[in-house]
């Protein structure tokens, strides 16, 4: 009965604007990808195990404190990180809250922002075993693809605010419908190999820590053919795109921003091969990966319709685009 009650009361508090929505869930696929960030700079300034245990820093401290073997300096890096987690869970939070408090309340709606919260706890979870682990680099990996799913997500979510819950109308090219789940087959390949370059490279997060024992160089080399085979499905999309009449508007400028995207993200990779992996082209490298993942979100979700209708009314009030 209580609990009964109190979910009347959530009920009856009245929706935020779409204006509110829209700026939280830019917040949660910022975060998101900011957390993906962090985490690189946490690799790269060696500071995976500068908290020697989870869920506090050191063994009877939350905070960082005096230590015979560890810098403060590594300390305070992953401490941040793991403070900026609790950043994301807030927001990812708020966007739960206001998706539910929206009317027409819709499920699709709802459920991706149920996924944003309880995806931060999953992070956490799977960042604690990483420390467990010793930051073995396939645990590392798996911490970065779960970051990459929640970008995905999130960019789902900022288009759901304007989107209804009937089934999807694709849009564009009918040929889209084939070709877009090859590209995203290639993108998760394109991510995982990128993970494996690192996980073999000089960046292990902890100079302890064990690499992954296969030859870098070739590993890179796989990791470019993947971005070669993922370009050229985008440059086949672009152009069934542009050829088709009735595609509407949003597909191309979609398209632009990613194409745009996927070229500076290869260039970036190449420079950091040729220039030795520096520290700081990693986190660039993995802040246009976000990038690049976000904009396919985006450009897949565009070529679905789900008009929303408000209470009251018999016609489209919002359409997507």
């Amino acid at each position: 009965m209580a609990l009964e009650t109190l979910k009347n009361r959530i009920d009856r508090l009245p929706g935020a604007s779409v204006r509110t929505q829209r700026t939280v869930a830019v917040g949660v696929l910022i975060t998101q990808a900011l957390i993906a960030v962090t985490g690189s700079v946490v690799r790269v300034t060696g500071s995976g195990l500068g908290c020697s245990t989870w869920p506090q820093c050191q063994p009877g401290s939350m905070v960082p404190v005096e230590h015979p073997e560890l810098a403060a300096l590594n300390q305070w890096i992953e401490f941040g990180n793991r403070l900026l987690t609790g950043v994301v869970g807030i927001i990812a939070f708020a966007a739960f809250a206001l998706a539910y408090l929206d009317r027409p309340r819709r499920r699709r709606y709802v459920r991706l922002g149920f996924i944003m919260p309880a995806g931060v706890v999953v992070q956490a979870i799977i960042g604690g075993l990483t420390v467990r682990f010793d930051l073995l680099w396939w645990t590392v990996a798996v911490h970065f693809l779960a970051s990459a799913v929640m970008v995905w997500l999130a960019t789902l979510l900022l288009h759901a605010i304007e989107q209804g819950d009937g089934p999807a109308v694709h849009r564009g090219p009918a040929a889209l419908r084939g070709l877009f789940p090859v590209m995203v087959v290639v993108l998760v390949g394109l991510l995982a190999v990128g993970t494996m370059v690192t996980g073999a490279g000089p960046h292990a997060g902890d100079p302890d820590t064990p690499r992954l024992a296969l030859p870098v160089d070739t590993l890179a080399h796989v990791h470019a053919a993947f971005l070669f085979l993922y370009l050229g499905i985008l440059i086949a999309v672009g152009v069934m795109i542009k050829t088709d009449a009735g595609t509407p508007p949003v597909l191309w400028r979609r398209f632009t921003v990613l194409i745009a995207v996927v070229l500076a993200q290869g260039a970036l990779g190449f420079v950091q091969y040729w220039t030795g992996v520096p520290e700081l082209l990693v986190s660039l490298h993995v802040l246009g990966a976000t990038a690049v993942i976000a904009a396919t979100a985006s450009l897949w979700d565009g070529t679905r319709e789900r008009p929303l209708v408000r209470p009251g009314s018999d016609r489209v009030l919002v359409t997507r685009g």
